[in-house]
C-alpha cells in the first residue's frame, strides 16, 4: 500500500503526514488493519524497539471537581458513585506509589482533582514528590493538577517533578461541546507553561467522545506543534452519571487505526494506551504493543484496570520488555533537548514521557474518564453488525467506592 510505505519513510525521518494521509489512515478498511498496524510497528520499533514503559497513577484528591467536562466522573453535578478524599499525605501517597514502582513502574503519576493547584497546594505536592524520591531511587514523578498559574510549574520542577500533564482532549473546534468552564486556550497555556518550566510536557487526547476524523487529526496534530514528549491516548468510558454515558461509538478496530494515526503524526513520542484500552481494545491490547510503547500498571483514577500481573503477561507473551529504570524512554535527540532545557530552566523538549494522562480539564481527571462507574452504560442488540461497539462484551468497575482501599492499591 502506497500509502503506509509514504507513512513509514516519513516517521523514520520524523517528517509530518500530510492531513490527508493521516485522515486516510482512519479511513482504512479491516482488511487493512494488519497493514496499518505493522507500518506503524516500523516507526515504533525505530525510536523505541521493543520496550515498554509502565506507568502508575496514584489519586491525591479525588472528586468533587468544580469543572464540567463532560467525560469525567469527577466533574461538577457527577452522580457517579466514585472515591471521594480530600489529598493524601506524602507518606500516604508514598506507600501508594511503591506499588507501582515494585511492579515495575518506571514513572508514578501524581493526579488530584480540581480547576487548578493553589500554591499551598503546589507546595503539598513538592513534599509529596519529594518523599516518593527518597523511597523509590531512580523513578520519574509526573503531576496532573490541572490549570496552572504563572510561576507553579517552576516550583514542581524544583520540587524534583520531571513531568507535568495537561491533556487537550479533543479539537478546538469542538472544545466547547465538552468542556464551558474552561477553554481550550487554557489547556495549551498550561502544556506550555509546562514546557518552558524545563518539565517534560506529556499531553494527549480523548477518543470517542462523539468526535469526527478531522477532530482526531486536528488534536494530534495540534500536541505535534506544542511538542508533547508524551501522549497518552485515553478511550471514553462512558459512565452512568456523566453527560457521555450513552457515547459507545469505539470498536478495537477503531482504537488501532486511532493510534496508528497517532504514532505516524508523532513518531518519536511517547505514546501511551492510556484509560479505556480494557474496556475497548480487549483482547486487542497485544497488537496494540506494536504501536504504542507506553502504558499504565494497574487501576485507574476511579476505575479498575486490568490486573498488574496480566499486563506483565501480556507483554511477554506479545514478544515485548519492560523498560528498565536505567533506560532513557525518549531518543537521544529528544532526550538532549529535555536535558538541554532542564539546565537552562527553560522550554525545549522534553524527556520523558508520560503522565498519568489523561484527559479532564483542570481536573486530575485521567484516561479512565469515565472510569468509575458501576455496570457500563446500556447494553448492545443480541446481534451486532459488524464493527458495532460491544457494550455487552464490557464491565466497568469502579475502584474501591464505599470501601477503606488504599488510591490505586
Amino acid at each position: 500500500m502506497d500509502l503506509l510505505n509514504t507513512l513509514v519513510e516519513k516517521g523514520l525521518r520524523r517528517e509530518l503526514p500530510t492531513r490527508e494521509e493521516a485522515l486516510a489512515v482512519l479511513a482504512t478498511s479491516d482488511d487493512e488493519l494488519l497493514d496499518v498496524v505493522a507500518a506503524a510497528g516500523k516507526v515504533r520499533r525505530q525510536w523505541f524497539g521493543r520496550r515498554v514503559k509502565l506507568n502508575y497513577l496514584v489519586n491525591l484528591k479525588s472528586g468533587l471537581c468544580p469543572e464540567d467536562c463532560s467525560y469525567c466522573s469527577q466533574r461538577l453535578g457527577s452522580k457517579a458513585e466514585i472515591l471521594k478524599y480530600t489529598w493524601l499525605k506524602p507518606d500516604e501517597a508514598s506507600q501508594a506509589a511503591a506499588a507501582g514502582v515494585a511492579g515495575g513502574a518506571k514513572r508514578v503519576c501524581l493526579v488530584a482533582s480540581g480547576r487548578g493547584p493553589t500554591d499551598r497546594d503546589v507546595e503539598r505536592v513538592g513534599k509529596t514528590i519529594e518523599a516518593i524520591k527518597e523511597q523509590n531511587e531512580g523513578v520519574e514523578v509526573c503531576a496532573c493538577l490541572g490549570l496552572l498559574s504563572d510561576g507553579q510549574a517552576e516550583r514542581l520542577r524544583e520540587a524534583g517533578a520531571d513531568a507535568y500533564n495537561h491533556n487537550l482532549n479533543t479539537s478546538e473546534a469542538t472544545y466547547g461541546d465538552i468542556t464551558k468552564t474552561h477553554t481550550y486556550a487554557d489547556r495549551v497555556d498550561t502544556v506550555q507553561k509546562a514546557h518552558a518550566a524545563g518539565l517534560s510536557a506529556c499531553s494527549g487526547l480523548i477518543a470517542g467522545m462523539g468526535e469526527s476524523d478531522e477532530d482526531l487529526v486536528d488534536v494530534v496534530y495540534a500536541l505535534r506543534e506544542l511538542d508533547s514528549d508524551s501522549v497518552p491516548v485515553n478511550f471514553l468510558i462512558p459512565f452512568e452519571g456523566t453527560p457521555l454515558a450513552k457515547e459507545w461509538n469505539l470498536t478495537p478496530q477503531r482504537c488501532l487505526r486511532i493510534l496508528a494515526m497517532v504514532r505516524f503524526v508523532c513518531p518519536d513520542v511517547e505514546v501511551r494506551i492510556a484509560g479505556g484500552r480494557e474496556v475497548h481494545l480487549r483482547t486487542m491490547q497485544p497488537l496494540a504493543l506494536n504501536i504504542a510503547n507506553s502504558i499504565f500498571l494497574g487501576d485507574y483514577l476511579t476505575s479498575e484496570g486490568q490486573a498488574g500481573q496480566a499486563d506483565l503477561d501480556m507483554i511477554a507473551d506479545a514478544g515485548f520488555e519492560v523498560e528498565g529504570a536505567g533506560t532513557t524512554t525518549l531518543p537521544k535527540h529528544r532526550a538532549d533537548a529535555l536535558a538541554a532545557a532542564g539546565a537552562a530552566g527553560g522550554c525545549g523538549s522534553t524527556a520523558s514521557a508520560g503522565c498519568g494522562s489523561e484527559a479532564s480539564a483542570g481536573c486530575g481527571s485521567h484516561a479512565e474518564e469515565g472510569a468509575g462507574c458501576g455496570p457500563c452504560g446500556g447494553h448492545a442488540p443480541a446481534a451486532p453488525a459488524v464493527n458495532e461497539a460491544r457494550t455487552d462484551l464490557v464491565a466497568v468497575r469502579r475502584r474501591g467506592a464505599g470501601t477503606d482501599l488504599a488510591p490505586n492499591a
